[in-house]
């Protein structure tokens, strides 16, 4: 308020401040291009005016390039945490006088799963030493593919520790196919639960115990549902199975803050009863219904998984069902509509590696930005023997 302003409209008095205000509001400030200068000092000797040395540069993670450590963070963090293609970013490069060309910057995407391998593998130690796993597996499109034509599938497996891990881990694997031979290589020396949905292709591994999943069993009996007529829906056998479905999660809502010991005990004294009356009801049911009718299916899908879905009564640390990966998996989902495909099996490996430290990081409550920026900066000046346990999402130190 002006001097001018400062009397009062009633009597012409002087005011004065009995109080304040305050109100808030959001201002973005657009990001900002900088350029780095890194100047070697050069030194020559009086003495003998003979050689001359130049102090060393720090050491980049892309020698030679333009690109700073934060420059490559924002690019990974940009492209697989927000899934925003290379080409939109060349654009909007350009909006700040930058021009980089979508190559350029695939360029950096590669070089950089280079830097970021040797931790990706600590990570897989890590996680191979887990007691339990979560597994899924999605559909990519890699078009140089050797010996198979471009518009045939490829696919990202993805492997991350259970959900109440100390030491989260989320990795993908790029593989051309879907058989079993990819778990069963990717898991080799893993001993411990496995989670998954029913796929076959993670069945008889060694040394792996299989846990099921009844959020898909659930999803049948939806799907089931779906097809009746709209005044049969909520009448039938869909809705007894859901309900009874609905039942188990309740119970494990009532207990997710417990520990494990008194998690698996009020399971087995909850749950049980309920399974158990379940697995009597599916078992007459199988025989009243056709089976290859969406209940049918449904029915069987329980029958033949059954004894994976009730795995998760022995652990108190295992979970009901698998959707902690299904829920990982839809970064790469949701950039897969973006991006489309890569060109090369290489690009899709280096990709997976990217999404497995961006994943990671979110997974460990730390920004996937600010991590990638300082791993870029300290990786380059470690030796290849030296011990990456400081670099570690649970235990490396931001600013």
């Amino acid at each position: 308020m002006s001097d001018e302003d400062k009397s009062c409209d009633c009597c012409g008095g002087e005011l004065h401040l009995v109080g304040e205000e305050i109100s808030e509001q959001l201002d973005i400030v657009p990001a900002k291009v900088r350029v780095l200068q890194h100047v070697k000092l050069k030194y020559g000797c009086r003495g003998c005016e003979d050689g001359i040395t130049t102090a060393k540069a720090p050491k980049q993670p892309i020698p030679g390039s333009i690109a700073s450590p934060n420059t490559l963070a924002y690019v990974v963090t940009a492209k697989y945490c927000d899934a925003l293609p290379l080409y939109r970013q060349s654009v909007i490069f350009g909006r700040f006088g930058v021009d980089i060309s979508r190559s350029t910057l695939s360029h950096w995407m590669m070089r950089s799963a280079e830097v970021l391998q040797p931790l990706y593998q600590a990570m897989y130690r890590q996680l191979l030493s887990e007691p339990i796993l979560h597994a899924d597996e999605t559909t990519t499109q890699v078009l140089d593919e050797p010996d198979k034509a471009a518009q045939t599938k490829s696919y990202m497996w993805l492997y991350r520790t259970g959900e109440r891990s100390a030491h989260p881990v989320v990795l993908f694997e790029y593989q051309p196919g879907r058989g079993r031979c990819c778990p069963q290589q990717f898991l080799a020396g893993y001993s411990g639960y496995l989670q998954v949905d029913g796929y076959a292709a993670y069945d008889n591994l060694e040394n792996i115990v299989p846990v099921g999943c009844w959020a898909h069993a659930r999803r049948k009996f939806d799907d089931a549902i779906k097809v009746l007529p709209k005044e049969k829906q909520k009448t039938g056998k869909g809705m007894v199975a859901i309900n009874t479905i609905q039942k188990l999660y309740r119970i494990e809502k009532q207990i997710k803050d417990l520990d494990a010991d008194a998690r698996k005990t009020a399971r087995q004294e909850q749950a049980t009863p309920i399974l158990t009356g379940f697995k009597e009801w599916l078992t007459k049911a199988v025989a009243q219904g056709l089976p290859k009718s969406k209940m049918g299916i449904a029915i069987n899908y329980c029958l033949n998984q059954w004894p994976k879905l009730i795995r998760y009564l022995d652990d108190g640390d295992l979970a009901i069902d698998n959707n902690i990966a299904e829920r990982d998996i839809r970064p790469f989902a949701t950039g897969r509509k973006n991006w489309m495909f890569s060109q090369t099996p290489r690009g899709a490996s280096n990709s997976a590696i990217l999404y497995s430290l961006v994943l990671t990081a979110r997974a460990n409550q730390i920004n996937p930005y600010h991590y990638l920026a300082e791993l870029f900066k300290r990786l380059p000046n470690l030796a290849a023997d030296d011990d990456l346990s400081g670099l570690m999402p649970w235990n490396i130190v931001l600013d």
